[in-house]
């Protein structure tokens, strides 16, 4: 069975979760706080603080859509990294009024994002329950942007079923992948569009984050949801919002190196480089089409995700060294200067 992070995609940006690695036993067993209610009408006190979120690549002329929450009455809001990255233009709606946001920061390990909704105040803030306290077999509602910013929110209703999941999420243009674990499983049919969304519990708190769906949903009776426990996703958004960087939180937009990569193959290290941004840090440093990239900062790239992963310990204005192998066979050596994305 398939996994995939439920954005609606952008055009040759898509993010597939491919293989359940593993399913550990339960590890809550308090007895949930949240009292059986309807949970249609529990999810309607969280809807206002819902953020629709629209995208724009221009590279590619694409447009995403995914939702996220508001943390605070000044407009920062916590997404899923997935349902922004890329994006050259974030536009956020919420409570009926619409703004530009920009990227705090993120956490690409953990597919967690922080905007800030610019000229935003006033906001309704999202109510967080304890996502310690959920037990197998909860009513959950998680609320989506799967139908677009102007169309009602999705409302998809379902169960808890279990705790711990990890999956294992590939990024099909560059060829990086990501694991997630400590995933909660929830059957509910949760769509493109929905990623960043809240789940929310029996008494209309948040305790999860939509982050991926089964590919298959549609073959059987409700589906397959996945959600990072907000106690996780809060505890890294804190740390976004406190511009504390480590090396897994990346504070502002991601760097610019300007190629688009796959993992070399089995014949030898280092990731092959398929495009060049024309005018890009990694045209300007010599590298071209057809090219292998070695190493990056005196890391040797043994894959698309430890090029991801050297990029986001870095900031606009830092020079790296190079090394890689030419068209013709030669290795050499250069250094690139990192720029903002363009």
């Amino acid at each position: 069975m398939g996994y995939t992070h439920v954005r609606r995609p952008f055009a040759a940006l898509l993010t597939a979760l491919a293989v359940v690695l593993a399913l550990v036993a339960p590890l809550n067993s308090a007895i949930s706080t949240a009292a059986p209610a309807d949970p249609i009408a529990a999810a309607a006190s969280v809807e206002p603080a819902v953020v629709r979120i629209d995208t724009e690549i221009d590279y590619q002329s694409a447009f995403g859509t995914g939702t996220g929450i508001v943390l605070d009455p000044g407009g920062q809001v916590l997404t899923n990294f997935h349902v922004v990255s890329g994006a050259d233009r974030i536009n956020a709606t919420v409570a009926g009024r619409s703004f530009p946001a920009e990227l705090v920061g993120y956490d690409r390990r953990r597919d967690i994002a922080v905007l800030q909704l610019l000229g935003a105040a006033g906001l309704p803030v999202a109510p967080i329950g304890d996502s310690a306290a959920l037990v197998e077999g909860e009513p959950v509602v998680a609320l989506g942007n799967a139908a677009g910013t102007n169309a009602p929110l999705t409302r998809e209703v379902g169960t808890v079923t279990a705790f711990g999941r990890t999956v294992t999420a590939e990024d099909t243009l560059t060829g990086s992948t990501d694991e997630l674990s400590g995933l909660i499983e929830f059957a509910a049919p949760v769509v493109a569009g929905d990623s960043g969304g809240p789940v929310v519990n029996g008494v209309g708190q948040v305790v999860g984050i939509t982050t991926a769906a089964s590919v298959n949903f549609r073959l059987g009776p409700g589906g397959e949801g996945f959600a990072i426990p907000i106690n996780d996703a809060l505890a890294i958004a804190n740390q976004i919002r406190s511009r504390a960087p480590s090396d897994s939180i990346h504070i502002g937009p991601p760097v610019l190196l300007g190629v688009g990569v796959r993992t070399a193959g089995q014949e030898g290290p280092g990731v092959l480089i398929a495009e060049v941004l024309r005018g890009g840090p990694a045209e300007q440093a010599g590298l071209r089409s057809g090219d292998v990239l070695l190493a990056l900062d005196g890391v040797s790239l043994d894959s698309a995700t430890t090029l991801t992963y050297v990029l986001d310990r870095h900031y606009p204005g830092d020079v790296l060294d190079l090394t890689w192998v030419d068209g013709t066979g030669q290795q050499r050596t250069g250094k690139v200067t990192l720029t903002p994305p363009v």
